[in-house]
């Protein structure tokens, strides 16, 4: 399914903010459109980095009747991708929450599918689950359940009526709820039949440069946690995503650098390569243990 090539709206639910995005952006072997909320396009120059980044907005109800008419040039510039052979990415369920569960679909799904197929459009749907192992930590999996290609001869009902808004939902609910995992917040025993923990061997294996990892690079996971703890939410694990992209590799070079400083040893420039493995270790530790 990586490698797949347009038109293709992948419709997929939304756990995790702006990580889902960027998830599939990178696995997908061609470049991914995402439609993404309308308000996080605040300021020109904010809109024109997140166009280069292949975003589109969205506009819902809640930012502003005034700007629902923008998504009518959405929507136009998601048909002309299509007629392009590109991939556009839509989050079904509407807003992004924390759960192991499918929420209600939104229209939005639909509308898009509807409008290329009437443009005798070739587009296919392809249902997609997004699955965390955790929204908190670093340590994590994510499984990407793909379903089944939704097309226009699978539809039965007029396009142009509101029965094949119905129609189409259906479908792609069906198929979702097969994708998607259904875990209560406290069901850790759910959770482990998903996502198993590693083996004694695996944990005793990753246990020492694990627990170095975690001295050297803990301060700064710690500092990222304070300054966005209460002001996250549901994107916290987005956002500490993020500024780890952003800031780790300055930390390394930065951390290196004093080291080096302090004990004027050129083998303490192997920290460059050490600090990241000791981090990867921790993580790999941390998905043994739950």
């Amino acid at each position: 399914m990586l490698k797949e090539k347009g038109p293709i709206l992948i419709a997929a639910n939304h756990p995790n903010s702006f990580l889902d995005a960027i998830l599939l952006s990178a696995l997908f072997k061609n470049p991914i459109h995402s439609l993404a909320r309308g308000d996080a396009f605040a300021t020109k120059f904010i809109a024109k980095l997140l166009a280069s980044m292949n975003m589109l907005p969205v506009y819902r109800v809640s930012e502003g009747v005034e700007n629902l008419e923008n998504n009518y040039t959405t929507f136009d510039a998601c048909q002309q991708l299509f007629k392009e052979n590109k991939i556009v990415l839509i989050f079904s369920e509407g807003r992004c929450i924390n759960e192991w569960h499918l929420r209600p679909l939104k229209k939005g799904t639909a509308r898009l599918a509807l409008s290329a197929w009437q443009l005798n459009s070739t587009l296919k749907i392809l249902p997609l689950g997004l699955n965390y192992s955790n929204f908190k930590l670093m340590s994590k999996e994510v499984h990407l359940n793909f379903g089944d290609f939704i097309q226009l001869n699978d539809m039965y009902e007029d396009l142009t009526s509101g029965k094949a808004i119905i129609e189409f939902n259906e479908m792609l609910r069906k198929q979702l709820d097969t994708l998607v995992y259904e875990i209560p917040k406290n069901g850790k025993q759910n959770l482990n039949a998903h996502f198993p923990q590693g083996s004694i061997t695996s944990r005793l294996a990753f246990a020492l440069p694990a627990a170095i990892g975690y001295v050297f690079n803990g301060p700064l996971y710690l500092l990222f946690h304070l300054i966005i703890k209460d002001k996250a939410v549901d994107h916290y694990d987005s956002v500490m995503s993020g500024l780890f992209f952003l800031f780790y590799p300055v930390y390394v070079v930065l951390f290196t650098f004093i080291i080096f400083l302090i004990t004027h040893n050129p083998y303490s420039l192997l920290a460059l390569i050490g600090l990241p493995f000791t981090g990867w270790c921790y993580i790999r530790y941390g998905k043994t243990i739950r």
